[in-house]
């Protein structure tokens, strides 16, 4: 690897962590945050779900905007937006500004996120792409796991505010280091924005979230849900029908044409909504159920945190060296055995149990993660891997977003037909919650004897 791109690899990790670090250290913050602003968890959700949709919608903009300009310029840019946001944040005194400061949060990161894979892939050579993508992994995979802990840790002491203002110094960094060191690759490309593509996405996407989000509060077949359910298919359609016929796609969708890079993303959708809902049902099942305070809540997500920090890097080496089929059926196993734990759990649990499932059930994601990953992008032709990361890490945010806006409806609906507002209406919702978790976990099992054995199509 060339040395500027070793440099250009290392500040937009180091900037591109602190965005994806923001995704989940509100998730502590919820019971807090609804306790200050007055709402409940279907509203009080939006602080992680519109993070992530936001994200998502900025994610397939950056495969046009890292061919149109400099890698530099974008980072800087975004860099920059990530900053106000986390500015916005800190002075809110209304919870729709405090929405929006998050909203303008998730644009930033939202291109940062892909410019690291690209830089990363560009920057490999085939034979140690599981290696990089393993480091790569540290932000991606470890960085959304140690968020709740790290704002357990803020919030012992200090108010939720500090959860956006402690991030600004280092986006700060980040910027300084990008305007020294990091060079400027001019590109020459003349492409066409996809305006169409972008908005039937995005309206696509917000109707469908929050026709999830509010199941539990309306009936099915009001607007509330089914008329959403129903807007937001319609602009799904749209948006097929008219990227399929266009010469400037919002998203590539010939990427679809490789079946590896489909079947890593199905099972990297399904490992995202039970990751990402995992760090929602614990912090509830802590802190509302057990009692304990947010410390503890964090605490209990930190061995898993650091089990992700260990073994990305690694998980990355093993891709190299073995066929990726046995490492995702080794890492799925164990995740079930770990979530089946967490079915287990009732009131009398001691919170080391509660620890001990979702470390277990980090070891056996983070085999998983980084080889499914590496495999989608290596059987790409080189063309397509802009988009291909894009779309990517598109699909992992709306899964996370979708699956964690269906885990707070279980709970929502459990608080109904349990005597609303009770420690056994939320520790039932919390149970079936892990129970979705690992139902979804051995569907995985269906599409693991797809993967081709070998690593790479070059």
């Amino acid at each position: 690897m060339k040395k500027e791109m070793r440099v250009s690899l290392f500040i937009v990790l180091f900037g591109s962590f602190f965005g994806v670090l923001s995704s989940t250290m509100m998730t502590t913050a919820l019971p807090s945050v609804m306790r200050v602003f007055h709402v409940s968890y279907s509203s009080a959700q939006w602080l992680t779900n519109g993070y992530m949709l936001a994200n998502a919608l900025m994610i397939p903009t950056s495969a046009f905007l890292m061919k149109k300009f400099s890698f530099k310029n974008l980072f800087l840019t975004f860099s920059t937006i990530f900053f106000v946001g986390s500015l916005i944040g800190t002075v809110a005194n209304q919870y729709l500004i405090l929405i929006a400061g998050r909203m303008i949060q998730a644009v930033g990161a939202g291109v940062m996120i892909p410019l690291v894979n690209v830089i990363a892939m560009r920057a490999a050579d085939a034979k140690h792409r599981g290696s990089v993508m393993g480091i790569i992994g540290v932000v991606f995979n470890f960085s959304p796991i140690v968020g709740p802990t790290v704002s357990g840790f803020i919030l012992d002491s200090l108010s939720w505010r500090y959860l956006f203002s402690l991030t600004m110094p280092f986006t700060l960094i980040s910027i300084i280091l990008a305007i020294i060191f990091m060079p400027k690759v001019k590109h020459e490309t003349e492409l066409t924005f996809n305006v169409k593509g972008l908005i039937t996405a995005s309206f696509g996407l917000l109707c469908l979230l929050w026709a999830f989000s509010n199941i539990g509060e309306y009936n099915v077949i009001s607007f509330n849900i089914g008329g959403l359910f129903i807007l937001g298919l319609f602009f799904g359609w749209l948006f097929l029908k008219t990227q399929g016929h266009s010469k400037n796609p919002f998203i590539n969708l010939k990427v679809f044409e490789h079946s590896q890079f489909n079947i890593a993303n199905i099972l990297n959708m399904i490992l995202m909504v039970t990751m990402y809902g995992n760090t929602i049902l614990l912090p509830i099942l802590v802190q509302n159920v057990m009692h304990k305070s947010a410390l503890i809540s964090g605490l209990v997500l930190f061995p898993g945190a650091l089990v992700t920090f260990i073994m990305s890097p690694i998980s990355g080496k093993l891709f190299d060296k073995y066929p990726v089929k046995n490492l995702v059926l080794i890492g799925i196993t164990i995740d079930c055995i770990g979530t089946f734990l967490q079915v287990l759990i009732n009131k009398d649990t001691s919170i080391w149990t509660v620890t001990l499932g979702q470390t277990i059930r980090q070891f056996g994601l983070v085999l998983v993660l980084i080889p499914i990953q590496t495999q989608a992008l290596s059987y790409l032709p080189a063309e397509l891997i802009p988009d291909g990361v894009a779309l990517y890490n598109t699909l992992r945010q709306v899964a996370a977003s979708f699956g964690t806006a269906l885990l707070i409806a279980i709970i929502t609906v459990s608080n109904q037909h349990e005597n609303i507002h009770t420690i056994s209406g939320e520790l039932v919702g919390i149970k079936i919650g892990f129970a979705a978790c690992l139902t979804l976990l051995l569907c995985c099992f269906i599409f693991i004897r797809k993967l081709y054995t070998k690593t790479s199509a070059n």
